[in-house]
């Protein structure tokens, strides 16, 4: 068995996916009801509160381990779940962290992020970490201006980072849970190309056929926004990069390439897929 926690995210979905085609036997997790592909348990439960997890780790194998933004709070415990884990019989666990810990390791949420990643190494089990970047699917939260007003606001217009498709780190995660080859390895994961967020938004317009206008936000504008998901430290080391990526965060990583066997997904890829949310 192997569970799935932020089943219904952009990760988790097409992993639970990848996991339930592959004939694997999948617990999904996420904090409410939700719809599973068949032959999926799913188990609704709050990372915040580990213990929550207790059911869906009963006689589980694997553990595809993503931190919600509750996680990263100065408060939270997340190595608490590691232990729960290894003490449910869970042999292997594919950490889903950041880019960050290795190109930004002294933000404050890279720090605690790195904390996650050291007890999990130390923890006696089979491990393997996901390092993306940015995510294609981040564009989402245009969706709603672009539906009303065919604008796309962001900080930083012409500041480009090689941004991935969350299917890809799917992919990634489902090849580490399903195939023993990848234990002990750190997979950075980046998308083909490097791409601002102007770039992005005339991305979105040739899709929908339609003009798009950009409108570039102030660093205190975007920081506003992204204080209602995630904790502020986490906010502010994240505006840091797209402010100003250095070489480590532009390089184009062959990681995907070298477990998929073939090269990521460009932005317009994630575009076409997902243009119906900016009809």
């Amino acid at each position: 068995m192997i569970v799935v926690t932020g089943a219904t995210g952009n990760v988790g979905r097409p992993l639970t996916q990848a996991l339930a085609g592959a004939g694997g036997q999948v617990t999904a997790v996420s904090r409410h009801a939700a719809t599973v592909p068949d032959g999926v348990r799913h188990v609704a439960a709050d990372l915040a509160e580990p213990t929550s997890l207790t059911p869906a780790l009963d006689g589980a194998k694997a553990l595809f381990f993503l931190l919600s933004g509750d996680l990263h709070a100065p408060e939270a415990r997340p190595t608490d779940i590691i232990d729960m884990a290894a003490a449910s019989g869970v042999r292997r666990v594919v950490l889903l962290s950041s880019q960050g810990v290795a190109t930004r390791p002294l933000g404050p949420s890279r720090i605690a992020m790195r904390a996650v990643e050291d007890a999990l190494k130390e923890s006696g089990l089979d491990w393997t970490v996901l390092r993306p970047g940015g995510f294609a699917s981040n564009a989402l939260a245009w969706a709603e201006s672009v539906r009303t007003q065919g604008t796309v606001a962001a900080p930083f217009g012409d500041v480009g980072v090689p941004i991935v498709d969350p299917v890809d780190i799917a992919e990634v995660a489902a090849a580490c849970l399903l195939d023993d080859r990848h234990t002990r390895e750190v997979f950075e994961l980046t998308g083909p190309e490097v791409i601002t967020p102007r770039q992005q938004a005339e991305a979105i317009a040739a899709a929908l056929g339609s003009p798009v206008r950009f409108r570039e936000l102030t660093r205190e504008e975007a920081k506003a926004a992204m204080v209602q998901f995630v904790p502020p430290e986490l906010a502010d080391d994240t505006l840091d990069i797209i402010a100003a990526p250095n070489p480590a965060e532009l390089r184009i990583s062959s990681d995907v390439e070298r477990v998929l066997g073939r090269a990521p997904r460009p932005f317009n890829d994630w575009v076409g897929r997902n243009i119906a949310a900016f009809r």
